[in-house]
This record gives C-alpha cells, sequence and structure tokens, in this order.
C-alpha cells in the first residue's frame, strides 16, 4: 500500500511507479496528500484509473511552489518518461514540418516527427501550403527528395528539377550552397537572398553567361512569389482555439477547431481513453507543443493554473472563454455536430446492421479481414476496424502470413485470426462486436474454426465478391439480403477498405522483392 499520508500538502507532481520501477504515470496536485489520497480513498470509476492503481507499488513526487510551476513540470515530465497510462497523442493528426536531413547531400522532405535530427521548419497548418513551398524549393534549388542516393539518375534529374549528386553532376560545396539558399527562405529571410542573387545574376550577365543568368532570374521569381505567398500566411495568426468533446465508452471524443481571423480553419481529431484530469492534461501536453491562441473556447472551465499556464506558454494573457449563448456558443455546437459527424457519424448503418443481422447489440466495433498475394507471392493479411460506424485507423492491423506456403485464402484466414484474437485475449483487449470475412463459405469456415480454437464466441459473417452474399456459419444458403439494400452496401464498404489496405500492403512487399532481387 503505497503511503500517501506522509506527502506534503504542497502543490506539486507525483509520479507512480510499477514493481520495475518505472514511471506509470505522472499526474500534477494543488495539494499532494489530497490528490494522491484521493486515488485509494473512494471507489475509483474508471477502468484505465483503476489498471493504474492496481499496477502502481511506489510513489515519487516533486514539490513546486505554486501549482502552474506543478502544470510545466508535469508536461516536462510526460514528454521526457512517456508513462504509459498518461494520455498519448501519437495518434493524432499533427502539423507537419518541412525537413532539412543533416546527411552529406541533405534532402528536403515534410514529417511529422521532429526528433530525427537535420533543420525543421513550421509548423504547416496547410498541406497545400506546405506541398507548394516545398515544390518551390526543390525546384528552385534542385534539392533531392529520394530517400536513399540512387546509383542512377531519376527523372527529377533529367527534367532539371535536381542537381543529381547521384551521378556527380554537383559537387558536396555547390549542393551545400544551394542548401544554405532553401534554409534561408524557410527562415523568413527571402529578402536579403533576393538580393543577393540579384547581384549573382548580374554578374554574371557582365561576363556573358547567360544560362547562369537565366537560372538566377528564375530563382529570384520563384522566391519572390513564395515570399509574398508566406507574408499572407504570417497574417492568418489564429485568434482562437474552440475545444469540445463527448465521452462514451471510457472514452474521449475529442476535436478542435482553429479559427483564423473569424473564418474556421482546419480541425484536429483526437481520441484517448477517459480518466478524471484527461481533458486539462490534454490542453498542457497540445499547448506544449502549440502555440495557445489569443482566446480559447471551452464547454467547461479548467483549472485556474491551466489558464495561467496556458499564457506562460504564450507570453501573455489568454482568455479562456465558456459561453453561454450567442455566436461563441454557437461555435461550440458546431464542434459538437462535427464530433457526431466524425466519431459517431455511422450511427444509423449500424443500428440498421444489427437490426437486419438480428445481432442482441449494435456492432459498434466491427473488424474485416482480407487477405491479399501476387500468384502466391509475398501474402498477407489485413484488418480493419469500424467504430461507431466510420474507419478507425489507429487500430488497423497488417500480417505477414507466416504458416502458409503457396495459395491457401482459408490457411491464411484462419492464421490472421488467429493471431488478431489470441493477442486481444493474451492482453485482456477489447474484442469486437462483429467480424467481417472477404470471402465466401470456405473463409467463414476457417475464421470460425479460428475462433473456435480459441475459445471465443464473437458474431461473424462473410461477403463473396460477385454477388455480395453474406454468409453466416451454419447455414448453407445466403442471407437474403439484396446487394443494394443499405445494410449490404455498409458491409460492402468496409470489406473494400479491408481489401484496399491488404492490396497496399502486397504492392509494397512485392515492390521492395523487385528492388531486392535487381541488386
Amino acid at each position: 500500500m503505497i503511503d500517501y499520508l506522509s506527502l506534503p500538502s504542497d502543490p506539486g507532481c507525483y509520479l507512480f511507479k510499477d514493481d520495475t520501477d518505472t514511471v506509470i504515470y505522472v499526474g500534477k496536485a494543488r495539494n499532494l496528500k489530497k490528490r494522491v489520497g484521493s486515488y485509494f480513498s473512494r471507489t475509483v470509476r474508471d477502468p484505465k484509473t483503476a489498471a493504474m492503481v492496481a499496477a502502481a507499488v511506489s510513489l515519487d513526487f516533486i514539490v513546486t511552489k505554486k501549482e502552474v510551476e506543478a502544470l510545466i513540470l508535469e508536461n516536462s515530465l510526460i514528454k521526457r518518461l512517456q508513462p504509459k497510462f498518461n494520455i498519448d497523442l501519437k495518434d493524432s493528426k499533427r502539423y507537419a514540418y518541412i525537413h532539412l536531413t543533416d546527411e552529406p547531400y541533405p534532402r528536403i522532405h515534410y514529417i511529422r516527427d521532429t526528433t530525427q535530427g537535420g533543420d525543421y521548419f513550421g509548423p504547416f497548418v496547410s498541406a497545400k501550403d506546405r506541398d507548394q513551398v516545398l515544390h518551390v524549393l526543390k525546384k528552385t534549388f534542385r534539392i533531392r527528395s529520394c530517400r536513399k542516393i540512387p546509383k542512377r539518375p531519376c527523372l527529377r534529374y533529367h527534367i532539371g528539377t535536381c542537381s543529381g549528386p547521384c551521378v556527380g553532376a554537383v559537387t558536396e560545396e555547390e549542393y551545400t550552397h544551394q542548401i544554405s539558399r532553401a534554409r534561408e527562405v524557410l527562415k523568413g529571410h527571402s529578402a536579403a537572398l533576393i538580393e543577393v542573387l540579384k547581384a549573382e545574376m548580374e554578374a554574371a550577365s557582365q561576363v556573358q553567361n547567360f544560362e547562369k543568368a537565366l537560372e538566377l532570374r528564375d530563382q529570384i521569381e520563384s522566391v519572390q512569389k513564395l515570399s509574398e505567398r508566406q507574408a499572407v500566411e504570417r497574417l492568418k495568426k489564429t485568434d482562437e482555439d474552440i475545444i469540445n468533446y463527448q465521452i462514451r465508452n471510457e472514452m474521449v471524443y475529442l476535436i478542435l477547431f482553429s479559427v483564423y481571423k473569424g473564418v474556421l480553419g482546419e480541425k484536429q481529431e483526437f481520441s484517448f481513453p477517459y480518466q478524471a484530469t484527461a481533458i486539462e492534461e490534454f490542453m498542457v501536453q497540445y499547448y506544449g507543443e502549440n502555440e495557445p491562441p489569443s482566446e480559447l473556447i471551452l464547454p467547461e472551465a479548467p483549472d485556474d493554473a491551466v489558464g495561467e499556464y496556458l499564457s506562460l506558454q504564450k507570453g501573455k494573457k489568454v482568455k479562456i472563454s465558456v459561453p453561454q449563448r450567442g455566436d461563441k456558443k454557437d461555435l461550440l455546437e458546431i464542434v459538437s455536430r462535427n464530433i457526431e459527424t466524425t466519431f459517431f457519424g455511422g450511427g444509423g448503418k449500424v443500428d440498421a446492421l444489427r437490426k437486419r443481422l438480428r445481432l442482441p447489440e449494435p456492432p459498434e466495433i466491427i473488424e474485416c479481414f482480407d487477405i491479399s498475394h501476387h500468384a502466391g507471392s509475398a501474402m498477407v493479411g489485413s484488418m480493419v476496424q469500424f467504430r461507431y460506424g466510420v474507419p478507425d485507423k489507429r487500430n488497423y492491423r497488417r500480417f505477414r502470413i507466416r504458416t502458409v506456403e503457396g495459395i491457401d485464402d482459408f490457411a491464411a484466414i484462419k492464421e490472421v485470426v488467429h493471431r488478431r484474437y489470441s493477442r486481444i485475449r493474451d492482453e485482456n483487449g477489447e474484442f469486437p462486436d462483429l467480424i467481417i470475412i472477404d470471402g465466401g463459405k470456405g473463409q467463414l469456415h476457417a475464421a470460425e474454426e479460428a475462433l473456435k480454437n480459441l475459445n471465443l464466441s464473437i458474431p461473424l459473417i462473410s461477403v463473396a465478391k460477385r454477388e455480395e452474399e453474406i454468409y453466416v456459419p451454419h447455414f448453407q444458403h445466403p442471407l437474403p439480403i439484396k446487394q443494394n439494400e443499405k445494410v449490404s452496401l455498409f458491409i460492402q464498404e468496409i470489406r473494400d477498405e479491408a481489401h484496399r489496405f491488404a492490396v497496399t500492403y502486397n504492392r509494397t512487399l512485392m515492390k521492395k522483392k523487385i528492388r531486392h532481387d535487381q541488386v
């Protein structure tokens, strides 16, 4: 039993540890004794917190002067320690950066992970603007974009948009010079670079090197156009962020909208396990990575310490609004409707599927399997998950077939179904409400055998191509569902997504095999 009675009543951070002395959760508290004691002096309601308390065998803590200092420390500790029971935003749609690698001949590309070395520029809110910048820089300064320098020149070299370090067409010194110019543009120093380019163009003209002068002129025009575009984008600073969320089945479904000069911008979607401090923790983590807006619109007011934390992060006061009526309340309603559409928009289809298949409960979680191969080569399996009627790509899985030789779709289905649900069983994971198999009665029977071997009873159907016939175990004939019915179209949608995911993986493996065979 953790001794929380000896903790001080000061603000600070507490760190729960497991039996291997690994930190499994970091939290902040206004009063350490009361906060930590609350885990043990009352009934824990949410499963995640219950699991964390059950796994915790020891406790460490750090005292701070003020609660806001505890928030800052909490965010730093979570980033450094990555405790398993703190919410994880790695699956969210983060903004992308333009990345210049630190290789001898650096390449340029966009990336969301900023821990790989080199130089990062951004983040870019708009994918369109990011791609425009990337395209102009690659073309203007002829920077390579290939992952590895190939042994033969690519199409970009032949059309003049890459300087060709692969064939020694450019020295490392010349290439580095072009990289430094691209870096100046990305830093926003376009005006100074344009002056340098103009001087070089004039010098090239004077010695009648007109080809070089023409190249420099094109660079000047490209940089000027890009700098004008960037200047416009810099005026579009975020005025407001609107955050709303729903809690269902111990999960938080949250959407954040950013408003630019009164115009609703892009949205970001997040989902994570619910716990008492989940929303507060989300804001601390998110705004630890992104600059807070001038105003934050929320359905409920957070702790005062969160507001103070946001203001410290921004460098000036962040206004927090909890509107009860008016335009801002309407914005919250818009976000709420988007949550319904994004996360739960398939509710009608799910309920129709329950009725048509006569299931005891709505199949809120549906998993679908497919097998793909190329004449028996690179045989793979895919599994896609639909949650509340919409794809949940965080929970997609792909499998390289291990036990099957040659073409045997039945055995392959049996393998992937067994692997998927034996792992869920062993890890006490969440089973689906319905399993769909791409195939006919043979594939259905193979999946049924896999579940039987695991002593599992999960509703199971298969959908055969051509006539889109739907089969269930122990019935020789397909169900009397027409292929243009709403339920059938929904099943086809799920099956087609599993097929797409499987084929994509198969093609990836085939390309790797072809490249390997050519070496």
